[in-house]
């Protein structure tokens, strides 16, 4: 089960970066940084289904997911283009991370 979410980490990993392209990709104005992006989202997808295949419910599994693309993709918006949330925003963050960590107990 380990590895199971380690899978899931290295999914919304894939998932951030993905994000993270499709900012610099401008609209796709920058066509390369926009194929990238999609191609990591592809990529996200089937890690995340050897999540599945190790034996985590779908549920559980696509929560955790996005759970962490979610917060991961604020956290680098913040970091790599000075976007900023406001305190209702980090409060639905909190609240988000609660509800991924009752739902995997």
């Amino acid at each position: 089960m380990f590895v199971a979410y380690l899978y899931i980490i290295l999914s919304a990993f894939l998932d951030i970066v993905a994000n993270v392209l499709l900012n610099y990709s401008e609209g796709f104005k920058k066509k390369i940084w926009g194929f990238g992006a999609i191609s990591l989202v592809f990529l996200a997808f089937f890690v995340l289904s050897l999540a599945i295949q190790r034996g985590i419910d779908l549920s559980v599994a696509y929560a955790s997911w996005g759970a962490l693309g979610i917060v991961g993709t604020s956290l680098a918006g913040a970091l790599l283009f000075k976007q900023k949330l406001n305190f209702i925003g980090y409060i639905g963050l909190i609240f988000m991370i609660v509800s991924v960590v009752l739902l995997n107990f």
